[in-house]
């Protein structure tokens, strides 16, 4: 998969050293060409200067082509201004920006953009929003058979319950993500865009929980 990262801080050349070592090919983008000396004679994706949410720019970065897009420059509103042009004009599916003032988390959340507050950032969490096939689990018990793990829960989940997902799926969501807050779900609790769901199950469950979690309740999978 490309990805496109608009910033090239410390963060981002982070972010785009592991994902070239994951297999995939990145652009940076920054209004700094010196900036770039922080990704090392080693990076083999594209460097391009210009501002990260003019669309030409994009383009040259290969925009057109990606699969996911992460606004981590130092700017909260350059960071959601680039991340809503990534959604809305190039229709880019995987998007996350990093922002500065948690406190601006819910109004970028309802615009369907998951976020990154810096208080608690670390590229893992970003490659998580970016990448959310293949869930990383966050805790194992000793004898490696029960994890919890962050499970990717596709579009068509949100507006259903914790609790009707919990039963298709055959696990027990222990804590959810919403607006950069952790929060324990009830029996009443319905899943809203941005949710980041964390799920506490077997290890030898994860192929069939993904599935679930990803297509939707039952009668929206074939």
């Amino acid at each position: 998969m490309h990805v496109v990262i608009m910033g090239c801080g410390r963060v981002g050349a982070e972010l785009a050293q592991a994902l070239e070592q994951q297999g995939h090919t990145v652009a940076v983008v920054d209004q700094d060409p010196t900036a770039f000396r922080r990704l090392g004679s080693g990076f083999g994706g594209r460097r391009v200067s210009g501002v990260g949410f003019d669309q030409d720019t994009l383009r040259e970065a290969g925009i057109e082509e990606a699969g996911a897009f992460a606004a981590v420059s130092s700017g909260d509103n350059s960071n959601i201004i680039a991340a809503r042009v990534a959604r809305e004009m190039f229709g880019i599916e995987h998007v996350a920006a990093r922002i500065y003032d948690p406190k601006r988390a819910e109004v970028y959340q309802r615009l369907g953009i998951p976020t990154v507050a810096t208080v608690r950032w670390t590229a893992d969490q970003m490659l998580r929003r970016l990448l959310p096939s293949g869930s990383e689990p966050l805790w194992r018990d000793p004898s490696g058979g029960v994890q919890l793990a962050e499970v990717h829960t596709g579009p068509d989940w949100v507006g259903h319950r914790v609790s009707r997902l919990q039963e298709e799926a055959g696990v027990r969501v222990a804590f959810l993500t919403r607006v950069g807050e952790a929060m324990l779900p009830t029996s009443e609790t319905v899943l809203q865009e941005g949710d980041l769901v964390h799920v506490m199950m077997r290890s030898d469950q994860i192929d069939q929980v993904e599935a679930v979690f990803a297509t939707g309740p039952e009668e929206g999978r074939s």
